[in-house]
């Protein structure tokens, strides 16, 4: 009972720091904005406004792009995450197993979102990304809406989202023993996903790197794909909405 316990304050500690990662952007959203206010949300927000001074601009995006992960893809780690916290009782993997599971997953992911943050930093020095959501042009957008859209029904995605839409069957073919073993199997789960979710999450760059509303969107998406039955109804579902988005958008 104590194991299990400390285990749900592990998950419920995830759940608290994603919570404070959706507040965190939330405001910065907002100050980018009203561009009025101070701390350091706020200087964050004026070094990505800035994109001439390649470090420190590099460095505010990376750390917004990161917190951008781990906001937006907690959710979709938590049922594999809930299976595997079931499964120690046969594997006998504790709380620090459970951390070092989401730990390999989130380090996957925030290494993309620095590579992302490098994108951004590039785009918006071609003078490509506008308004203070740093959104590209509605034809550039349409472009990448209907990208994103045709990759919803390539096999490589349906390959990919089959492992995350099924925990149980990824944790017994990935399965290894000990803290470095399940680190290493969040890793697995998390190149995964980024297979299936790469292409979604460059509609960031469509609907506004700092827009609230996409960032929502898109991680609705990916958690419902992960929820719906398999098949495909998950992935086309939304590969049908982001190409008529992007359609509209071309024309």
């Amino acid at each position: 009972m104590h194991d299990r316990l400390a285990r749900l304050l592990a998950a419920g500690a995830l759940v608290v720091v994603a919570a404070g990662c959706w507040w965190a952007l939330a405001e910065t959203a907002s100050l980018m904005t009203s561009m009025r206010g101070e701390g350091l949300l706020m200087t964050l927000m004026m070094l990505m406004m800035s994109p001439a001074a390649a470090g420190p601009y590099l460095a505010a995006a990376g750390v917004m792009w990161i917190a951008m992960m781990i906001a937006m893809m907690t959710p979709a780690i938590l049922p594999t995450l809930l299976v595997f916290a079931r499964l120690e009782g046969r594997q006998r993997a504790g709380t620090a197993q459970l951390a070092a599971f989401a730990a390999g997953y989130l380090v996957l992911w925030s290494g993309f979102g620095l590579l992302a943050a490098g994108l951004q930093w590039w785009l918006h020095g071609a003078n490509a990304l506008h308004t203070a959501a740093l959104a590209t042009s509605p034809r550039a957008a349409g472009t990448i809406l209907i990208a994103a859209g045709l990759y919803q029904f390539t096999p490589f995605k349906s390959a990919c989202l089959s492992h995350c839409q099924s925990p149980l069957g990824f944790l017994l073919g990935h399965w290894r023993d000990g803290t470095a073993g399940a680190f290493r199997m969040g890793l697995a789960h998390g190149r995964y996903c980024l297979g299936c979710c790469a292409a979604l999450m460059a509609v960031m760059f469509a609907g506004g790197v700092m827009s609230l509303g996409t960032m929502a969107a898109v991680s609705a998406i990916i958690l419902l794909e992960r929820l719906l039955p398999s098949g495909r109804v998950a992935s086309w579902g939304p590969g049908l909405a982001l190409l008529g988005w992007g359609v509209a958008l071309v024309v």
